[in-house]
């Protein structure tokens, strides 16, 4: 219902070329939504299946974008949304809020991941060594794989606080070029490496999850499985290399400061 929404807010809200100097709204596409979200409704009303969900997400996000691009178009003399005036605003925001926030992401999102897998892999561990009791100690190298997960995004975030600086303003109040794509790294650091250790806790969890369920049953299984666990694990890794090497050029200061 909501993207139903959306797309028509979009569609009736989007300026076709002047004619004769007036906008004109082109209610011809409110109909074809229409008759399309209908049929859409007709055919998904028995099954629901895992891709009509992705169906309706794909329109959920087109509708999205075609609202915020109907919305930026002019209307009249006026602007819907003065996106020179957002620039400018985001371009006034201290480095250091920005540097702040990525900080705070890379181990912020890494705790909640480890602290995911750690809760998914330890109550199924607990729960199959009532029944095996001969499991708890080879699983427990899940519990450290996902605990590994946090020291990523705790080493991270210091690398990062580490190369954060006192950097003068300009004689106008701003800060530097140098500065503002220093903060802006940083916290782009500080992203990609707590959503990498959220994802890599939670695959981790899920995987040593199934391992003690799988080696309580057949402890053949325990070193295959561990295999897997292991290649999840690593995509954590790929994060941290990635964030370090965002942030090698990061210098608040300029070089003749």
């Amino acid at each position: 219902v909501l993207s139903s929404l959306l797309f028509l807010s979009a569609t009736h809200y989007y300026n076709v070329p002047r004619v004769g100097g007036v906008h004109k709204r082109d209610h011809r596409g409110i109909r074809i939504v229409v008759i399309i979200m209908v049929l859409v409704k007709g055919i998904t009303s028995g099954f629901l299946t895992r891709e009509t969900y992705l169906i309706i997400g794909a329109v959920f996000t087109v509708s999205n974008a075609l609202l915020i691009l109907s919305v930026s178009k002019t209307n009249g003399k006026e602007k819907l949304i003065d996106w020179d005036y957002l620039g400018l605003l985001f371009s006034r925001v201290s480095p250091y809020l920005w540097s702040s926030i990525g900080i705070s992401c890379a181990i912020g999102l890494s705790v909640i991941g480890a602290a995911w897998g750690i809760f998914i892999t330890g109550s199924s561990l607990a729960g199959a060594a009532i029944k095996a009791p001969r499991i708890t100690s080879k699983n427990l190298i899940s519990i450290i794989f996902c605990e590994a997960v946090a020291i990523y995004g705790v080493i991270v975030a210091i690398i990062l606080q580490t190369k954060v600086e006192f950097a003068p303003r300009m004689a106008d109040g701003s800060y530097s070029d140098r500065s503002m794509y220093s903060g802006y790294a940083v916290l782009a650091s500080g992203l990609t490496v707590g959503l990498a250790n959220l994802v890599c806790g939670i695959c981790v969890g899920t995987v040593g999850s199934s391992c003690a369920l799988s080696d309580a049953q057949n402890p053949t299984l325990f070193v295959k499985i561990l295999v897997i666990e292991i290649f999840g694990s690593a995509l954590g890794l790929f994060g941290v290399i990635v964030g370090i090497i965002i942030t090698a050029n990061v210098a608040f200061k300029n070089p003749e400061d």
